[in-house]
């Protein structure tokens, strides 16, 4: 996670990064309609930008990352706002000492962390112990792509985005059904002179058993 740690202090001066949180926040609001006495788990959160937009819809948001640095800005701006429900939590959840804590939440989102993770079943196993029967998984990230996405990361290991169809398989054999999947917007990357669109897809599912 070094290049997050690298990004972790100009992260938030991106306004696109705020725009996409925006979105997606409202996307997942509209459709979960979510409610203070409600728990939720953001998965990668970086310095919080989706959690933000999310703070006053939840009882308590807890905050993960794997990024020491990013976990620090977070906690920098809690304390500079004064922000009463977020837990921030510098941890791997994919880690083997990791205790999960069953049907603790209500609501696990994650945005643009996902293809980061290679052992995808392992990922939405916890997630499912984690999460209460009925609670909702909301995931966005990026559409299948050609591997230009990540052409300035020179380490990147992970997924080339997904097909939504192969992930929502995936996602059932895992105990959720799908509940919502749209595209609500595009990520634009410039090339030399020329500007790449890259789909973004929301998933919301709830967890049956």
């Amino acid at each position: 996670m070094k290049h997050f740690d690298k990004q972790a202090k100009e992260w938030d001066q991106d306004p696109k990064k705020t725009e996409r949180a925006i979105v997606i926040a409202k996307e997942m609001t509209y459709f979960i309609h979510p409610n203070k006495t409600m728990n939720a788990f953001e998965f990668g959160c970086g310095t919080g930008l989706l959690s933000y937009q999310l703070k006053d819809f939840f009882k308590t948001i807890t905050l993960a990352d794997t990024s020491e640095e990013m976990i620090k800005v977070l906690q920098e701006k809690i304390t500079d706002e004064n922000i009463k429900n977020f837990r921030p939590l510098f941890v791997d959840l994919l880690e083997e000492n990791f205790v999960i804590n069953h049907d603790e939440y209500d609501v696990i989102y994650t945005l643009m962390t996902l293809h980061h993770i290679l052992d995808i079943d392992k990922i939405l196993k916890i997630f499912n112990a984690m999460l209460k029967t009925g609670g909702y998984l909301c995931i966005a990230d990026l559409v299948q792509e050609d591997g230009s996405f990540h052409t300035n990361v020179p380490d990147f290991n992970g997924h080339n985005g997904f097909d939504r169809i192969k992930l929502s398989a995936v996602l059932s054999t895992h105990g959720f059904k799908m509940e919502y999947n749209k595209i609500p917007l595009e990520i634009e990357k410039e090339f030399g002179n020329k500007i790449k669109k890259y789909p973004l897809f929301l998933m919301i599912c709830k967890k049956m058993n």
